[in-house]
């Protein structure tokens, strides 16, 4: 098969899906790869270093659209794409297709086979990892009074008390935040839904680290003492309320900070519209807000290679075996699909655009095949179905 890496043009994006060291993987299976040049020359990967591992380089994305079967890249498919895409070919790329309804209008016209990289992860993304970390360490940063903020310490100076912060969410994303900021002598309160996640939490830093249920009643009772928030929920599409409003936000200190990595329009923080790295931040209500939507494009090189490790195994499953085998195979990679052959097949994108969708399972003609299991991506559910 002929795989094709593209070059990521969206605005801040200097990550890549593809090192060298999984170009050489793809061409040892005995398939041709083509690499766009410059794919990955912002986050430290030459194109002589994807020439020696076997590639072949081109100069232009239509080149690559034009003879590639499988094609992919970090980000969405931008409109500049939308007449390249080809029937038949293969896309893997963060799709997002529930919040891009032109996006999926141009898949579904090529009649391509797409994946939607975010639900592929048995493990969670490495992008959910690098977004916590990284985004507490830009919470720091914001802190600053050089950026807007009141310009304390997060650990506290000699007779200075260090920084209280409240992490929501204790998934991946809240994990890992709060493991940079507890390493740096914050004082952290995590909030979550979920009594065992705070469980095993609680068990794993002691008596060193808060924990609550996410109420907003309960998150409101803190925040008068609170000098920096994380947003890390995945907040339901659709869900027309806020976990915290402008006028909790008022319940703060003005100078304190709020991070918005979950980064979601109509999501959990009333106040939040997104922001790129060029100009990342905005006060509102007092409050320093930073809500960039690509924390991991600030560290592409280190991003580049986890995200690379975590799919190379789905695109070498996919090139060896075919689309098929390869989703019976690995449950995550087939409610991954997104789009076949003119089709949707995904469930929360048919539920939030109103649009009828068919199981993978189903149209791969695999639903009697015993399937490696995987749970539904999100909560969304969606009883439209194509008629037949």
């Amino acid at each position: 098969m002929i795989f094709g890496l593209l070059k990521d043009i969206k605005n801040g994006e200097y990550r890549t899906i593809a090192t060298p060291g999984e170009i050489a993987t793809i061409v040892a299976d005995g398939h041709t790869a083509l690499v766009q040049k410059g794919a990955g020359e912002r986050c430290g990967f030459s194109d002589e270093a994807y020439e020696k591992a076997g590639a072949e380089l081109v100069g232009t994305m239509e080149e690559i659209y034009a003879r590639a079967e499988f094609v992919t890249k970090v980000k969405e498919i931008e409109p500049c794409e939308y007449g390249l895409i080809r029937e038949n070919q293969i896309i893997f790329t963060c799709i997002h297709p529930a919040s891009h309804p032109a996006e999926v209008d141009a898949l579904l016209k090529s009649k391509c086979i797409a994946f939607t990289a975010e639900d592929c992860h048995r493990y969670g993304s490495p992008n959910c990892e690098a977004a916590g970390k990284q985004g507490a360490l830009f919470g720091l940063e914001s802190m600053l009074c050089t950026n807007g903020g009141k310009g304390k310490f997060v650990g506290g100076l000699a007779g200075a008390p260090g920084m209280n912060v409240v992490i929501l969410g204790g998934g991946i994303v809240g994990k890992s935040a709060l493991q940079v900021l507890h390493a740096l002598g914050a004082h952290c309160t995590v909030f979550d839904i979920n009594i065992g996640t705070l469980r095993t939490l609680q068990m794993q830093y002691g008596d060193s680290i808060d924990t609550a249920i996410s109420t907003r009643q309960n998150i409101a009772k803190v925040l008068p003492q609170t000098d920096m928030i994380l947003n890390c929920v995945k907040w339901p599409k659709g869900c027309k309320e806020y976990l915290v409003t402008r006028e909790m936000l008022r319940l703060m200190e003005k100078g304190s900070v709020l991070v918005d990595i979950s980064n979601d329009e109509q999501g959990a923080i009333e106040t939040f519209h997104e922001t790129t790295h060029e100009n990342p931040r905005y006060i509102e209500e007092g409050i320093v807000h930073f809500c960039v939507s690509n924390i991991p494009g600030a560290i592409a090189q280190s991003t580049s290679i986890s995200y690379a490790a975590s799919v190379i195994g789905h695109f070498r499953s996919i090139l060896n075996n075919g689309i098929a085998e390869a989703c019976v195979r690995d449950g995550f990679l087939r409610r991954a699909l997104a789009c076949y052959k003119g089709l949707l097949t995904h469930e929360e994108t048919s539920a939030l655009q109103n649009r009828p969708w068919i199981r993978p399972e189903e149209v791969l003609g695999i639903a009697d095949r015993r399937l490696d299991p995987a749970p539904p991506a999100t909560v969304t559910r969606s009883d439209n179905f194509y008629k037949k």
